[in-house]
């Protein structure tokens, strides 16, 4: 396993969020996109929000984005917790694992950003993430 990272999810303030957090820590905003910049993903309501971003700092990292149905956000489970596996066998044995009682938000599948990708909400009303990069040919 490579590691885990927790992942904070927003109800489109994302991005004010993100300046907040580096006005106080001193860190920078990495690889920030919005829902407008993903094929799959963008509707009118969301187009300004961010789907994906990384927040660096001395001894802080995360990642973050907004919800994509804020209506679904409650205060408190903002947080999801994302595995970056070494390999499809790896994330495959870890996500099955967890999956036994979860509710599947969506199954490991191939991404449009180069991964595979999936999530779910495991028995004990956890978020998990699952994501394998995929060797670059």
């Amino acid at each position: 396993m490579k590691k885990l990272v927790p992942y904070i999810m927003f109800s489109g303030n994302c991005e004010e969020a993100l300046n907040f957090y580096k006005n106080i820590l001193g860190g920078e905003i990495l690889n920030i996109g919005k829902y407008s910049e993903t094929p799959d993903f963008a509707t009118e309501e969301n187009m300004n929000k961010i789907m994906h971003a990384e927040f660096s700092a001395d001894g802080v990292y995360f990642m973050a984005a907004d919800e994509m149905k804020p209506s679904d956000a409650v205060k408190g489970n903002r947080v999801n917790l994302s595995f970056d596996c070494d390999s499809a066998e790896e994330q495959e044995k870890v996500f099955n694992g967890f999956s036994d009682g979860a509710e599947i938000t969506m199954p490991l599948q191939d991404t449009f950003w180069g991964a595979k990708y999936g999530m779910l909400t495991d028995k004990f009303g956890i978020s998990w993430m699952f994501n394998y990069d995929k060797p670059q040919s």
